[in-house]
């Protein structure tokens, strides 16, 4: 019988020594998933995310339901950094400095601005930045019902600018598909179309941006009472 090195079991990494693994939460998953769409510009993915907590998918369901409130919740941790303002500042400056902060947000990454589309964010975040809105339509003198819809305008407004400016899309430059199918466009089959196409691709990004809340806030402030 060969005889047993004694110096083998010295050779066996003990369990005890490996760091302590983070405990899993709702809160770690949440940040890992920003994180990953964040830095790593992917998609979100249970998967994904399980590995890096160094966990099994199914963990994740005792935290989560599923990937769509995940998604939410997501998009909710996103919003912490929108700045909503000082009550009593002049309600017009504070109103385009939300949306403002709101766009650049959810810019910074392509997967954010697409959860701002498909996604309703109900959490801490979404509900500060629903109340901020709802007093300073209120200070401008919008109904209650017109500032209740609004507010969604104004959200959905904010995340195509924001879906743009992730993706890198610039309409007006010289080599971009849009300008190039603008100047091709023939005087004689859309006639309109070929008179306004300096028009159309003039204005800087923050110009646009600029009039985009201007328009915004005048179509909300002449606005009725609306009706379905």
């Amino acid at each position: 019988m060969p005889s047993r090195d004694p110096f083998r079991e010295s050779t066996v990494a003990s369990r005890r020594n490996r760091p302590a693994k983070a405990p899993l939460s709702r809160d770690a998953i949440v940040a890992e998933a920003l994180r990953q769409i964040s830095q790593d510009g992917g998609g979100m993915s249970l998967r994904k995310i399980a590995t890096a907590l160094d966990t099994g998918p199914a963990s994740l369901y005792a935290y989560v339901d599923d990937l769509s409130e995940l998604q939410a919740l997501v998009l909710d941790h996103a919003l912490d950094e929108v700045t909503v303002g000082e009550t009593g500042e002049p309600w017009r400056g504070r109103l385009e400095r939300l949306l403002r902060s709101y766009a650049e947000v959810l810019s910074k990454s392509p997967t954010l601005a697409q959860l701002a589309f498909q996604t309703v964010a109900v959490g801490p975040n979404a509900l500060r930045i629903a109340e901020a809105l709802l007093e300073i339509l209120a200070e401008a003198g919008v109904e209650p019902t017109t500032a209740a819809w609004a507010i969604d305008m104004m959200s959905m407004s904010m995340a195509a600018i924001a879906a743009g400016h992730a993706y890198g899309v610039d309409p007006a430059a010289p080599d971009s598909p849009v300008r190039q199918a603008i100047n091709r466009v023939s005087a004689d089959q859309h006639p309109r179309v070929h008179a306004a196409r300096e028009d159309i691709m003039s204005g800087t990004g923050e110009e646009r941006f600029a009039w985009s809340i201007d328009v915004l806030v005048r179509g909300i402030l002449s606005s009725g009472q609306p009706h379905p």
